[in-house]
């Protein structure tokens, strides 16, 4: 395969990787906020995870690969 063609698809995948992070960070946010009683101690740490899912995924979606 060319080398432009191997660019694309990595991008694309990069860009699809980075949707679903966020996506999955959104939802695991949600309901850590909207269960705070049931997970006790727990709400912090898992609302932490929950952010940095967030960041990495809107990350992946905003950078630019190398052409």
């Amino acid at each position: 395969m060319s080398e432009e063609g191997d660019t694309f698809w990595v991008s694309m995948a990069e860009k699809f990787f980075g949707f679903m992070l966020t996506i999955i960070g959104a939802f695991f946010l949600y309901f850590t906020a909207t269960s705070t009683a049931a997970l006790g101690v727990f709400s912090g740490f898992l609302g932490f995870l929950s952010i940095v899912l967030l960041a990495v995924g809107v990350f992946l979606l905003l950078v630019r690969t190398p052409e």
